[in-house]
């Protein structure tokens, strides 16, 4: 009887062993892979950047041995190797149609047609304070695709309009082929364009964020933070320091932008000059080391949640639910739907929380494989602001 039951906990044993280690080799594979996704998006990134201002530039000819940039004017010379990408780039165009860079699928548009209130103005002509929202979900083509950031931006939007009294005509939403580089900046300028006291504006992103070395010396990590339009291999990234001067210049004094980005290497990427260290319970300096150049904005406040630290990862999964989902997204909006009225203090530690539960999860075999694969979900949510405020006081209200 003793070794029938030995033999019955050897298989049950061995079975347990078995699931975690497949669970656990799933893990290593998407991390993995997730890991390559990133090393080929930025090699893909780089090409010719403007020798003064460092604005990416795009090739006009397939044979060009120059090109001016049109930020500062700069004449920039072309190496050899990124004439011969260029003409591989034309060629697959020829070939597979310019959806090779940008997705061509038609998705059910979110946007509303502007109301009279677009203007913003009452009947009496007294301006009233209003809600401004741009939720971006960048899906990307083939190799570089991220499958939850379509599901993010119709969240982030329902719970705009149902939780926060957002109205439909006055979020602007960008998907598919409409987030290139042109419609992401001009799209910023509309969310800011004539606020005033009173204004509660939201800026979301969900898509592909990496970093680059900072040649202007205003990164105290040496890093510029970066967003990644669809058009990124061809019109180049969104710097941080772009960020910051679109959305976070124009604010006046008693207006609010909160920032939600979901995205790898996002912890500082609207350069704001507080970070809130978790661990320590305070605000730690973010300014620019050298002084001279400007993060502050125009009297207004500006919060950022960020997905993770800048020197990790963000994933796209489905670990809480059966769609992909980006975890910050999915965790903040679960948690302020529980609990509304949160401080910015309780929703952050809820998220690192149950980020910290997800990844020290299942069977002890699990738990020990998952360890040396690397954790699926190995990211810490951020706050960073314009301004310190006790994060355990101040209620999280858009």
């Amino acid at each position: 009887m003793h070794c029938a039951c030995y033999s019955a906990l050897n298989k049950v044993l061995l079975s347990l062993s078995f699931s975690a280690a497949k669970e656990s080799f799933i893990y290593y594979i998407y991390t993995a892979s997730m890991d390559n996704n990133r090393y080929q998006i930025m090699m893909e990134a780089r090409g010719v950047v403007c020798c003064k201002c460092r604005q990416r530039l795009s090739l006009l000819t397939q044979n060009s041995t120059g090109v001016k940039c049109p930020i500062c004017n700069m004449m920039n010379p072309v190496p050899t190797c990124e004439r011969s990408r260029s003409k591989d780039v034309k060629a697959k165009e020829n070939i597979s149609g310019p959806d090779l860079l940008i997705s061509s699928k038609k998705t059910e548009s979110l946007n509303k047609m502007p109301s009279p209130s677009e203007i913003w103005r009452s009947s009496s002509g007294t301006r009233t304070a209003r809600k401004r929202a741009l939720l971006i979900g960048v899906t990307y083509k083939r190799k570089h695709m991220l499958k939850g950031t379509i599901n993010d931006v119709k969240s982030m939007r329902g719970f705009l309009i149902k939780n926060f009294g957002f109205k439909e005509e006055n979020i602007r939403v960008l998907t598919e082929q409409d987030t290139t580089k042109k419609n992401i900046l001009q799209s910023m300028e509309w969310l800011v364009k004539d606020c005033q006291a009173g204004d509660s504006l939201v800026f979301y992103f969900s898509g592909h964020g990496l970093r680059q070395p900072d040649f202007e010396r205003d990164e105290r990590d040496g890093f510029d933070e970066n967003i990644c339009p669809v058009d990124f291999m061809t019109e180049g990234m969104i710097r941080d320091n772009e960020i910051n001067s679109l959305i976070v210049w124009p604010l006046k004094k008693d207006v609010t932008l909160h920032a939600i980005v979901d995205a790898c290497h996002s912890g500082t990427i609207l350069d704001l000059e507080h970070v809130y260290n978790r661990e320590q319970n305070k605000w730690e300096d973010n300014s620019p080391p050298s002084g001279n150049a400007r993060k502050h904005t125009d009297g207004g406040l500006a919060i950022s949640v960020s997905a993770c630290l800048d020197n990790e990862n963000a994933a796209d999964t489905s670990a809480f639910t059966k769609t992909m989902n980006g975890a910050l997204t999915y965790l903040l909006i679960y948690f302020l739907k529980k609990y509304p009225g949160l401080t910015y203090g309780d929703l952050l530690d809820l998220m690192h929380e149950e980020l910290r539960k997800f990844n020290e999860g299942g069977c002890l075999p699990a738990k020990f494989l998952r360890k040396i694969f690397n954790d699926l979900l190995s990211q810490s949510p951020q706050i960073s602001s314009s301004q310190p405020f006790d994060v355990y006081k101040r209620h999280f209200i858009l």
